[in-house]
């Protein structure tokens, strides 16, 4: 939530830090914190970025966080798993960070990213481009394998929702469900993804490239959760027209195990919007 001016500086305080650490051998910031990507940035932009410790130090270094800019405004910080943290200022800007050696991150992806602070061996640069090879690699969609998984995640959230674990259903349909419609979309219709394209995380920015589709996702979540779950199926099933590979028999199936017999895959259409979201 920083001012430009105010995001540099924050910027310009973590390199300092970590040049002056003797147990740090780098930063790299990533997404819209980074150079790359700093046209995306807007009010609501974090600093995301991997603080890259010497090989064999993070472990003993994590417990402090005293070396992060500005100690006097942080007003929280907290940890995320094991090499994952956060921190929050008194102006409500995010740090949300890895703080770990190099070897730590050996699953780590990334995208968009400048190395701010480097050692000697280059140890953040190689880091990053293992990272980025990570990501291209994973940047491929499966449409019908996904939305096979749609179609379980709905049959398992709808069936969590009837027998009362509300809260638990709807991290199947809001959560995966959704995540995973978006995916098809993608992978079905590749010409609508920008350059604003998120490579690691599928939904973000979505509502740029398929506005309609999105928003007709939020619409059918603002509902109560099995509500919300028949109407993505109804969704996943307007993209069945001309595509052989989708799952019409797993669609029927869950459509009569959950009672939504008048929604079968094959009684599905084309959407209106699909034109305007493909463009």
């Amino acid at each position: 939530m920083a001012a430009p001016v105010r995001f540099d500086t924050l910027s310009a305080g973590l390199a300092d830090a970590v040049r002056a650490h003797p147990d740090f051998a780098g930063i790299v910031l990533l997404g819209s914190a980074s150079e790359d990507a700093a046209d995306r940035r807007d009010e609501w932009s974090d600093h995301d970025f991997f603080a890259i410790t010497r090989e064999g130090r993070g472990p003993v270094v994590r417990p402090d966080l005293s070396w992060l800019p500005e100690q006097e405004s942080i007003v929280l910080t907290a940890r995320e798993g094991e090499l994952g943290f956060v921190a929050v200022y008194d102006d409500g800007h995010v740090f949300e960070f890895a703080f770990s050696d190099a070897s730590e991150l050996a699953g780590a992806l990334a995208g968009a990213a400048t190395v701010m602070v480097d050692d000697e061996e280059r140890t953040v640069a190689r880091l990053l481009a293992e990272s980025r090879a990570r990501a291209a690699a994973a940047d491929a969609f499966d449409p019908a394998n996904d939305a096979r998984l749609v179609l379980v995640k709905l049959l398992i959230g709808v069936g969590r929702a009837r027998r009362g674990e509300v809260v638990n259903a709807s991290d199947f349909v809001r959560g995966w469900a959704v995540r995973l419609l978006v995916r098809v979309v993608r992978g079905r219709h590749p010409g609508g993804s920008t350059s604003a394209r998120d490579t690691i995380d599928a939904t973000r920015r979505f509502e740029k490239d398929f506005p309609d589709w999105a928003r007709r996702i939020e619409q059918a979540l603002a509902q109560p959760v099995e509500e919300a779950a028949r109407d993505l199926f109804d969704l996943l099933c307007e993209l069945a027209p001309g595509w052989p590979e989708f799952p019409t028999r797993g669609a029927d199936a869950v459509a009569e195990r959950l009672g939504w017999t008048s929604t079968r895959a094959g009684t599905r259409h084309p959407s209106p919007s699909l034109p305007r979201a493909v463009s």
